[in-house]
C-alpha cells in the first residue's frame, strides 16, 4: 500500500545546530515525511517539540518559504513583530526573502506536535539576528553554520 503510518517513520532526535545551539532545541522528534516517497521539491516534517525547547533559533531564509500547521499542544511563535501562542488547528506561514526572523518555543508542560512544510532550494541561506550564527548550504545540500564573521564553529 502507498500509505504509511508517520509514526511509524524514525525520527531524527539531534541537530545540526552547533553547540550553544544545540542544547536550546533538545529534546525535538522529527519524521522527513517527504522524504519516505521521495519528494525532492519540498520537505514536510512532522514534528514533536517538548517543554522548553525552541523549534530553531530565530530566523528568516533567503530562499524558503516555511508554513507551520499546529496538531497538538501549544507553542509560542516569536517574531519582530512580537510573541503569539499557537493552538491547534492554527497555521502560519513565513516568505523567503523576508527578513522578520522566526521561532516557536514550547514554553507549556507537555509536548507540542506540528507539520513543517517547506522548499528545498540549493541557494538557500538562513541568518539569525538574536545571535552569532549564519547558515548556508553547501553544494552537496548540507547545511554549514556559521559565526557572522564567516569564521567555522
Amino acid at each position: 500500500m502507498p500509505a504509511i503510518r508517520a509514526t511509524d517513520l524514525p525520527a531524527r532526535t539531534g541537530s545540526l545546530y552547533p553547540e550553544p545551539f544545540r542544547s536550546r532545541v533538545l529534546p525535538r522528534e522529527k519524521r522527513a515525511l517527504g522524504d519516505a516517497f521521495g519528494l525532492t521539491a519540498f520537505g514536510v516534517n512532522l514534528t514533536v517539540l517538548h517543554p522548553g525547547a525552541e523549534s530553531s533559533m530565530r530566523h528568516w531564509h533567503t530562499h524558503e518559504e516555511e508554513l507551520i500547521y499546529i496538531l497538538d499542544g501549544e507553542v509560542v511563535l516569536v517574531t519582530d513583530a512580537g510573541e503569539q501562542v499557537l493552538s491547534p488547528g492554527m497555521v502560519v506561514g513565513f516568505r523567503a526573502g523576508d527578513p522578520d526572523a522566526h521561532q516557536l518555543v514550547n514554553r507549556s508542560d507537555r509536548p507540542a506536535t506540528y507539520l513543517e512544510v517547506g522548499g528545498r532550494d540549493p541557494r538557500d541561506a538562513a541568518s539569525y539576528p538574536d545571535v552569532d550564527l549564519a547558515a548556508r548550504q553547501s553544494p552537496e545540500g548540507k547545511w554549514i553554520f556559521l559565526h557572522k564573521d564567516g569564521s567555522a564553529y
